[in-house]
């Protein structure tokens, strides 16, 4: 499984109510460039292209499950996300999932998985992004 890095500007981002990740729209997009910390919002980065292979410009809303704290930690819970090839076309190649913000001006970045190599989907092939649903995509505490 892929570690979740996060990018730099998300922790300011929480603290000054640019997120809300129980009701906001996120989103995963693939990209095969190489993501940041320094990244701070969708533009930054380069998406996959998206003709005519079953991937979507700016990829794919996730579920949320749970948005909730328990004794000061707060934990997001979603359900994987899967990428489906269809149509003529290959999808990727892609090495990175992006996981950002689509409700936020401006699209702000959250974090991203790292695959380790290339990525291509062909002939009805999938990727799941594994959201994790019992430790969650992410958890936020204080410091102790």
């Amino acid at each position: 499984m892929a570690a979740f890095n996060n990018f730099n500007s998300f922790v300011e981002a929480v603290m000054e109510k640019v997120h809300n990740l129980g009701a906001d729209t996120l989103k995963i997009m693939l990209t095969n460039v190489a993501p940041v910390a320094t990244n701070t919002v969708f533009a930054n980065l380069t998406d996959i292209a998206s003709t005519d292979n079953g991937y979507t410009a700016g990829g794919q809303a996730i579920t949320v499950t749970a948005s909730s704290q328990t004794s000061g930690t707060y934990k997001l819970v979603a359900d994987p996300e899967v990428f489906t090839q269809s149509g003529a076309n290959d999808i990727g190649p892609f090495r990175y999932a992006v996981l950002y913000n689509d409700t936020a001006a401006g699209k702000e970045l959250i974090g991203w998985w790292d695959y380790g190599s290339a990525v291509t989907l062909v002939g009805g092939e999938t990727f799941t992004v594994d959201l994790h649903p019992t430790n969650g995509v992410l958890t936020l505490a204080p410091a102790a």
